[in-house]
């Protein structure tokens, strides 16, 4: 029995842009993303079957999450595999650090499918994190254009706060497609889904100097550089880890 440890690094939406919305409902995007130094752990058995959850993991499970519609579920099902899954977590649930779409883009990898258009079907971050590094994503985030390299730093707050992204970019056009003033368009529709975000953003920006921004639909706040404190988490990008 072979065993095979793979990992699925975080990324970072640095900026976000909501261009439209097709017809069967799905936003457009422009957004530039990038993989962070953070990682969830995989261990795969091909002769097994079934998603379990790692006793080494640092981020709490629902205890009525359902295997069954996890990403990696998905993404095992969309590349036609079965599979024996540990999951290790490490990259917080609901914090718009693509923890999810990470771990499928993992699985689609191992399983050798590396269709975008197809990984951006079961979420839309799962395509950026099946190539990785940096990149200019749009579409529905199924067009990925990979961009030159950068070394930066970010601080990152993530709250105990769960973000459903759908539930935000239904509340986008509830507000009727408001573009931000900073680089994120969704923030104002997260903030009216969780106002208690305001109170995050706000600790951060006083602490540090810098205006914060909303990671992706939310809830973890970045600003750029280092300021080590407790509850910031300081993360490095990996902008050379193309991962096809």
């Amino acid at each position: 029995m072979t065993i095979i440890d793979l990992l699925a690094p975080a990324k970072l939406t640095v900026h976000l842009r909501v261009t439209g919305v097709r017809d069967d409902g799905y936003h457009l995007i422009d957004s530039e993303m990038v993989t962070l130094d953070l990682y969830d752990r995989l261990r795969v058995d091909p002769d097994g079957d079934g998603l379990t959850f790692g006793a080494d993991s640092t981020i709490e499970v629902p205890a009525d999450a359902d295997p069954a519609d996890n990403l990696v579920s998905r993404a095992l099902r969309l590349a036609g595999r079965t599979a024996g899954v540990e999951l290790t977590k490490h990259i917080p649930a609901g914090a718009g650090l693509g923890g999810g779409s990470a771990d499928a883009a993992a699985i689609l990898r191992w399983a050798g499918m590396h269709d975008l258009e197809r990984a951006a079907s079961i979420g839309a971050d799962v395509a950026f994190c099946l190539v990785g590094g940096r990149a200019r994503v749009s579409g529905i985030g199924e067009v990925v254009e990979p961009l030159p390299p950068e070394q930066r730093t970010f601080t990152v707050v993530t709250p105990a706060i769960h973000c459903s992204t759908p539930a935000v970019y239904r509340r986008w056009d509830e507000l009727g497609g408001p573009t931000a003033d900073g680089p994120n368009d969704l923030e104002p529709a997260a903030l009216a889904v969780a106002p208690e975000l305001a109170a995050v953003r706000d600790a951060l920006g006083d602490a540090t100097g810098v205006t914060p921004c909303l990671a992706g639909s939310g809830s973890s706040w970045f600003v750029e550089g280092a300021f080590p404190e407790a509850g910031r988490v300081l993360h490095t990008l990996e902008p050379d880890l193309h991962l096809t």
